[in-house]
Parts: C-alpha cells; sequence; structure tokens
C-alpha cells in the first residue's frame, strides 16, 4: 500500500546524466582528426592525426603545439613540441597490435592562454575482450541479494510537489525503504493525470551528489518517469546540501568497502534500481508490462545491471557506462571509471580482496547476462569512460544491441545522441 503525504516542497532543476552538457565552444579551436573518417583502422594499419588551430574558421599559422600520441589512459609513446607553419598539420601515428585505441592529444598555446582537444583512433574495437573475472558464483550471490531484498517491506511513501506538477502532469517525491529495513531510496516520480494504465521508465544517475526534478516532459508523453537518487536522502533539499556531502562524507563513495562483496557501496545502489522497480510495477497506473530503464556514466552501468538482473525491464538505453572492465589497468590497457586500479590508485587496490569484490560488480558480467534488447551511445574521445572498457562490456552483450558512436565526443553527448536514444525508448515503451 502507497501512503500518500502532501506538502510544499522548493523545486530544484538539474540533469539525471554525468557530463551530458556539450562543452562551451572557444575563441581559438584545435581540431584533431584521425585519417579514417570512421576513425576505425585494422589491427596493424597505420594511421594518422591531423592537427589544426584555427580561429573565425581559418588555420593560425606558426601556431605553438605540443602533444602526444599512446594508448588511451597510458603513458604516451610520442611526445613532441611544433610550430604549425601553415596551421595544420599531419602526424605519422603509427599502429597497434592488438584491438585498443590509440589517442592524440594536441594543446596549443595562444596569447598566454591554452587550448586543448584530442581524436583517438579505434583498432578492431569489436574485437576488444573483457579482462575482468567471471565469478562461478556471481548468479548465485545476486540471487541471494535479491531474495533478501524482496523479504523487505516496500513501506513507500509519495508526497505530491504541488509547484511541480503540470496541467497533464502529477508529481511526486518518493521514498520508500531499501535494501534492509531503515535504509531508505528517494526519486521523483511523474505520473500522467489522465486516468490510465501507462509505461514506465526508470532513469538511473550519474555518479554525483545532487537533487532531482523529474522527467516531466515524458510523462506528458503518456509514461511514468522514476528519476533516483542513489544516496539515501531526499533529492529535493537546498543544493548546497548535496555540495557539502559531495565534499564530506561521500566523496570518494565508489571506494567504500571494496575490499569486501557483502558490503561494497553499489551492492546497495544496485539493490535499490530493482526496488525502483518494485516500487514502479505496483503503480495502480502502471501498464503491467512496459518497463524501460536508462541512464549515462554511472548511470549507464545502472542500466545495464538493473536490465540484467531484473527480467521485468524490457528495454534499455545507456549512455557511455562507466564501471566497465575496471580491471584493465591491471593487464596493461585502459579501465573504467572509477579507476580502482589506473596508477593513481593502483598501490591501494591492487589487493586480492578487492580485485575480487569488483568482479561481481563490473558491468562486463551484467553485460554478458542481459536478454533485453538495448541501445547504447557513446563517442571515441570519452576520457571518463574509456572506449575500451565500454567495448569491452558492449561485445559480450548476446541480446539484441543497437550502438549509436558520435565519434568526437567525450564524456557528454550531442543533441542528436539524446533524440536517438529516448526516440528508441518512447517507440518501444508506445509500440
Amino acid at each position: 500500500m502507497i501512503k500518500k503525504i502532501t506538502f510544499s516542497l522548493i523545486a530544484v532543476f538539474t540533469t539525471i546524466h554525468l557530463a551530458f552538457a556539450q562543452p562551451t565552444e572557444k575563441f581559438i579551436k584545435v581540431i584533431v582528426a584521425a585519417d579514417h573518417t570512421d576513425w576505425t583502422y585494422k589491427v596493424g594499419e597505420k594511421a594518422k592525426f591531423t592537427i589544426s588551430v584555427l580561429q573565425n574558421g581559418n588555420p593560425i599559422k606558426n601556431a605553438k603545439i605540443r602533444y602526444e600520441i599512446g594508448p588511451e589512459k597510458m603513458e604516451p609513446t610520442k611526445k613532441e613540441t611544433i610550430t604549425l607553419a601553415t596551421g595544420t598539420q599531419t602526424l605519422e601515428a603509427g599502429t597497434m597490435t592488438t584491438a585498443g585505441f590509440l589517442r592524440c592529444v594536441a594543446i596549443a598555446e595562444i596569447d598566454g592562454k591554452e587550448y586543448r582537444n584530442l581524436a583517438t583512433a579505434g583498432f578492431n574495437p569489436i574485437d576488444i575482450q573483457p579482462t575482468v573475472a567471471n565469478p562461478s558464483d556471481f548468479d548465485a550471490f545476486w540471487t541471494e541479494a535479491k531474495t533478501d531484498l524482496a523479504k523487505i517491506p516496500l513501506d513507500a511513501k509519495m508526497t505530491l510537489l504541488p509547484e511541480r506538477c503540470t496541467e497533464k502532469v502529477n508529481v511526486y517525491q518518493v521514498n520508500i525503504q531499501n535494501f534492509a529495513v531503515g535504509t531508505r531510496l528517494y526519486g521523483i516520480l511523474c505520473v500522467p493525470k489522465k486516468e490510465g494504465k501507462y509505461p514506465a521508465l526508470l532513469q538511473v544517475p550519474g555518479a554525483g551528489v545532487r537533487p532531482y526534478a523529474g522527467d516531466i516532459a515524458n510523462a506528458e508523453k503518456g509514461i511514468i518517469t522514476l528519476q533516483i537518487g542513489i544516496h539515501g536522502i531526499p533529492v529535493n533539499l537546498d543544493p548546497q546540501v548535496y555540495a557539502d556531502l559531495g565534499r564530506g562524507i561521500l566523496n570518494g563513495y565508489p571506494s567504500y568497502n571494496l575490499d569486501d562483496k557483502n558490503r561494497f557501496f553499489y551492492k546497495r545502489v544496485y539493490l535499490g534500481c530493482v526496488r525502483a522497480n518494485d516500487f514502479l510495477v505496483n503503480l495502480p497506473q502502471y501498464d503491467g508490462k512496459n518497463l524501460a530503464v536508462t541512464g549515462g556514466s554511472q548511470g549507464g552501468a545502472l542500466s545495464i545491471v538493473t536490465a540484467a538482473l531484473d527480467s521485468r525491464v524490457k528495454w534499455l538505453g545507456a549512455f557511455y557506462p562507466a564501471i566497465s572492465d575496471v580491471t584493465g589497468y591491471l593487464n596493461g590497457r585502459a579501465g573504467g571509471w572509477p579507476h580502482y586500479f589506473d596508477k593513481n590508485s593502483r598501490a591501494v587496490n591492487d589487493k586480492k580482496e578487492k580485485i575480487e569484490t569488483v568482479a561481481y560488480y563490473d558491468v562486463v558480467n551484467f553485460a554478458r547476462r542481459l536478454s533485453q534488447p538495448g541501445i547504447y551511445s557513446w563517442g571515441y574521445n570519452d576520457e571518463t569512460c574509456p572506449p575500451t572498457s565500454m567495448y569491452a562490456a558492449y561485445n559480450v552483450i548476446k541480446a539484441p544491441k543497437e550502438l549509436y558512436l558520435a565519434l568526437e565526443t567525450g564524456h557528454w553527448t550531442y543533441p542528436e545522441q539524446q533524440e536517438k536514444v529516448g526516440n528508441w525508448l518512447v517507440g518501444k515503451l508506445k509500440e
């Protein structure tokens, strides 16, 4: 039974995904491009990068740049400072002997300011295989966890937010019991006002600590939407509260209890996503069959995880999924965010217990078990979620899948990517 409590709350607006905004345009533009139009090569094939420095659309002659070339997130194999006599120059980048990504980063210094850009060449990316272990008791571990979760009463409460409601949509803050008695999960629920049965869309968050506004736009299209937070705190507080928590007690949360698979921070998060679905499918307005999940970065990871754990999910849309093949660094290549084993963290995390724990939470091992159709989108230039790590997860998916590449994007998206994935999900939900 869902209890309803009504009181007025301050409206705050934010995005559910991490770093989706396109970078701000700059007066001076550094353009780096691979010589294949699709930036993709065969292993052993030589790549070239062209670097151009432009102002008002024209090359800046004698522009001074420094560049480096090497496998993404690894130490560069070539570094040099040069002057571009004509404002543009093509560089020989060499090749790769195994599937992966070769990156060129260029920095121009103009009038005392630095301008940076990059391009990344993919070598047989569809052949990239994961490095993370696939535990023999992975399914048993998560089956037990979900069984324990099912024993916890939902104890759901809905608080109407009148100032956020529209002519067509009611907006609520949702407060439900999560993976243990006394733990809570909060989110913003948007429900069409018109009487009827509707599909549902769970929106899972990128990394960080923030408030949420709810997805009213899709609710006005006839879809129940639920945006959730993962930290067990209300999602409608003053933004300063989240800033303080992010710099304080929740700083570094992705590593909490990494040495214990049963207490690791993301266990409550993954189960919380299933619990959010428990809530959605019990709403009287839910149509009983059409449920999807979407998110970006950490939310991209959670989209895949949620679908793999919960067969009630019928479709997923994931932007640049994090927590993918995080052990790549232990095998001489890039690993996924939050980079547990890169050069800055390896000394702390390269421990038997921590390596064993991540195998139960790495997106790769959930991707292996997906059965639902999904749409995915990312770019080759992502420096937060390296494409090597994302392809390691994508390549093991046996379910129907579609990848929409926007090559030059980093950890952000073009509007076209949002439209592509959003339209795909809405189309599936409303078929």
